[in-house]
């Protein structure tokens, strides 16, 4: 069945799922396969479950359930014809499509987008972490004709994943957060993590209204575009003078929540007689580093006509969740919980940020960093080094990949033996930073501190 007769088919019965513990009267479901599972057995308990019809990519499951020939569809890949869908899907609206990629802060800066145009659209965004080659599609069947712009949020771990999920989502304009020293594992090198992140810039080259978002201090980015007159581009800095910026700010101040001005270039004010003033931003984020996604958000916003004061008014009112870069007070400890995810990068800049909050007693809970395959040690190894300068008053190291280095600081094997030692002489009166991969669950402990 050629994927547009099947999206008819999608339009009759619009609803898809790929779930056989939840299959809705009428609705069709698709079998996809994991490293555990295979959708196509459980087909059947679809179909009799109330699914209108089963996809399904394993022909002897339908040779040999004639009874449900006519409602079983037989497609060569489930996945692929999942992505295909969503697209053909995304074609029915006329929408501007952001996508969004980076190393760090993609999630953030997602939702600080998101925030911003909502002051003005009806936006349709990425909800938690749907950002790979399922949660895309996911995301695009949403899509309604009551949207005005999507957000999109695009992950990758492998040569090729950016490629695959901009071709499903066609986005009009993108932007790349940054690029830093993630999944070297899958990646190969850190030209790989580039060249994939930048599979973004590649579609929306083929576009003739394609535009980037770009942080105009990023050389490794910069790079990419070089003096291509093919794309349109709106950089924005840090940088105060750097003319070149559609949008410019600065940090006020961090400690521990994040202040910063912004405005536009003095020469487009004073071309349209305005006003050069800035534009001050008290926000509720962590870390100093968030500017470039606070950044991000306006230039999104201002080229899509959201009005000054209701950009400052979303940027103030956004409250970070997900275990990314929250303060949390307790009755013992204030704690700085950025426990979803960690790499080289993210972990330089989260230790660089907590050594400039001021505090009489400081901790660090910190858990090894995945999927950095040959550089994992190096890296390891440069972090406790930095640690050994900072002057925290306290750390905890957590994971395997700690247990060789020789270092002064206690060290755990998995958070289960950090709750044993919390229940025993749980730390007060700390500033305690909580960071590691998701996979260490170090989100368990702040209940517990």
């Amino acid at each position: 069945m050629e994927i547009k007769e099947l999206y008819r088919l999608y339009q009759q019965h619009p609803c898809i799922t790929t779930d056989s513990r939840d299959c809705p009267e009428g609705s069709i479901f698709l079998a996809l396969k994991g490293e555990s599972f295979d959708g196509n057995k459980f087909a059947l308990q679809a179909l009799e479950k109330g699914c209108a019809y089963a996809i399904i990519d394993d022909a002897q499951c339908k040779m040999h359930n004639a009874q449900y020939q006519d409602r079983l569809i037989l497609v060569e890949d489930c996945l692929q014809t999942f992505k295909d869908l969503a697209r053909e899907h995304r074609r029915q609206f006329d929408i501007p499509v952001i996508g969004i990629t980076g190393t760090n802060g993609k999630t953030t800066t997602k939702e600080l987008v998101a925030a911003v145009l909502s002051q003005k659209y009806n936006v349709l965004y990425t909800q938690g972490n749907f950002n790979n080659d399922v949660g895309v599609p996911k995301t695009l069947f949403r899509l309604t004709k009551e949207h005005e712009i999507a957000v999109i949020e695009m992950g990758a771990s492998h040569p090729g994943d950016i490629k695959t999920l901009v071709e499903t989502a066609e986005p009009t304009c993108g932007l790349i957060t940054n690029v830093g020293r993630a999944h070297l594992q899958g990646f190969g090198s850190f030209e790989g993590v580039i060249k994939t992140k930048c599979e973004l810039y590649d579609f929306l080259r083929t576009r003739e209204d394609g535009l980037i978002f770009i942080n105009a201090d990023n050389e490794h980015l910069m790079n990419q575009i070089g003096d291509d007159e093919d794309i349109w581009i709106t950089p924005y800095s840090t940088n105060p003078d750097n003319q070149y910026a559609c949008i410019s700010g600065e940090v006020i101040e961090c400690n521990p929540f994040l202040k910063i001005r912004w405005r536009e270039p003095l020469m487009t004010l004073e071309e349209e007689g305005r006003s050069t003033k800035w534009h001050k931003v008290q926000t509720h984020l962590i870390g100093a580093y968030n500017i470039d996604n606070l950044l991000a958000a306006i230039s999104v916003g201002i080229n899509f006509g959201v009005e000054r004061k209701k950009i400052c008014e979303a940027l103030e009112n956004y409250v970070p969740s997900n275990n990314r870069s929250q303060m949390t007070v307790t009755e013992k400890n204030h704690l700085i919980v950025d426990a979803y995810n960690a790499n080289p990068t993210s972990m330089q800049a989260a230790l660089e940020n907590f050594s400039l909050i001021q505090a009489d007693r400081k901790m660090a809970i910190l858990g090894q960093m995945g999927e950095l395959g040959d550089e994992s040690d190096k890296e390891h190894r440069k972090m406790v080094s930095f640690l050994e300068q900072a002057g925290y008053d306290d750390v905890w190291l957590v994971g395997d990949n700690f247990k060789d280095i020789d270092c002064p600081f206690r060290k755990f094997h998995d958070v289960e033996e950090v709750k044993t030692a919390i229940a025993s002489d749980c730390p007060e009166g700390y500033y305690i930073l909580i960071k590691g991969s998701n996979s260490n669950k170090l989100f368990q402990l702040p209940e517990l501190l």
